[in-house]
């Protein structure tokens, strides 16, 4: 418990903004293996590559025991910290989420994802809700005196056209103040990529703030200068590797 402890305080300094921690998401243990040899900070599972690659859509189809089990040989595979994407939080109430978010931090999570989309009441929950889901997410990992990041995400970009994006700062920001009240330790916003409303998130929130690179977001250094703490990969990296397989095996394959 006490490195996991130091894992988590270790994760929670390398938010800097200005100065991001990059994540280059994984999906299994022989992923991370491989992350962590191209030198990576710290390791973050990302649902849709896990999902994918246990033969699931994304979405919590993929059984939670199973998901639970893949943490647990990553965290084995590696000394890095270890975020997991828990979607949702696999509950459909938030005593629920709580005790995802124990079992998840049991099994060696020192931070862990949660969405404000919602499959019951699509596509995003009431910030009520939600607060009362991160709420319930908090006070699990506090239980279990392990400082785990609460990185807080909201979907509010993501289902949205790129066109009304502007439209819905005030909105997102209005979340990233309930969420910081509910605990969290981060603010994750999937989906945008305009660099002058990534400056303005960043400039609005008290919580360090999550871009989820793609082609169109700016490149690494540029979130950099836009204050960004925090830049994951999504399911970008799994798609690539996947990529490359099929690329070989066609080639060997004539």
């Amino acid at each position: 418990m006490t490195d996991q402890v130091t894992r988590a305080g270790t994760f929670k300094a390398l938010h800097v903004p200005g100065s991001p921690i990059i994540l280059f998401n994984v999906w299994d243990a022989g992923s991370a293996k491989a992350v962590a040899a191209g030198g990576a900070k710290a390791l973050a599972t990302g649902s849709w590559s896990v999902a994918a690659a246990h033969g699931f859509d994304d979405g919590e189809d993929m059984p939670f025991d199973l998901a639970l089990a893949n943490l647990e040989r990553i965290v084995a595979a590696t000394d890095l910290p270890v975020t997991i994407d828990l979607e949702s939080g696999y509950g459909s109430n938030p005593e629920e989420v709580g005790v995802t978010i124990t079992r998840a931090v049991q099994a060696g999570a020192i931070g862990y994802n949660i969405e404000d989309s919602s499959r019951e009441t699509s596509p995003l929950r009431e910030i009520s809700d939600q607060v009362a889901r991160l709420k319930s997410a908090r006070e699990a990992a506090d239980r279990l005196s392990v400082p785990a990041f609460l990185n807080a995400r909201t979907d509010v970009f993501l289902v949205a056209a790129a066109d009304q994006h502007k439209s819905l700062v005030a909105t997102a920001l209005e979340r990233a103040r309930a969420y910081a009240d509910a605990g969290a330790d981060g603010f994750f916003v999937p989906g945008l990529a305009d660099e002058t409303l990534i400056s303005r998130i960043v400039e609005g929130s008290s919580l360090p703030v999550n871009i989820m690179a793609s082609a169109k977001t700016p490149a690494a250094s540029r979130l950099a200068e836009l204050g960004v703490a925090r830049i994951s990969h999504g399911p970008g990296p799994y798609r690539m590797a996947m990529k490359a397989l099929e690329d070989a095996a066609r080639a060997a394959l004539i």
